[in-house]
């Protein structure tokens, strides 16, 4: 698999208000988790590994929007700004959209996802 390269988009950026600490914190768990998934892609056994690997981030990002997506109704109703909720639930969006543009890594994510979809689905269904 090719090296993927993940950015936070300028728009997510631009919605931060001046607080510059904010922009970094979000380049530097990017470079992080693009730091992470080149290692385990690299130490990948097969291209499958190294899809399940990006598979696994794919659920983590998933699992982190929601839960921020869940803390700007919260926000809003304790009269607090929503923004770096918000802002943090756009980011992880835009990982996983990163993710499924990169060269060939769509149709693995895909096949690797929907296999622990039928894998879980015999599990929980052999109960």
């Amino acid at each position: 698999m090719e090296p993927v390269s993940l950015g936070v988009p300028e728009p997510i950026l631009d919605s931060l208000p001046g607080d510059d600490d904010g922009r970094a914190d979000m380049r530097e768990a990017v470079a992080g988790w693009e730091r992470r998934l080149n290692a385990e892609a690299e130490n990948a056994v097969d291209d499958a590994e190294a899809a399940g690997a990006a598979a696994d981030a794919v659920e983590r990002f998933e699992s982190r929007m929601e839960r921020f997506d869940e803390f700007v109704p919260e926000l809003r109703a304790w009269g607090q700004s929503p923004i770096y909720a918000i802002a943090w639930r756009n980011l992880y969006a835009e990982l996983i959209a990163q993710l499924y543009d990169h060269d060939g890594l769509a149709e693995a994510l895909d096949r690797e996802r929907n296999q622990r979809l039928v894998e879980d689905g015999i599990r929980f269904g052999g109960r």
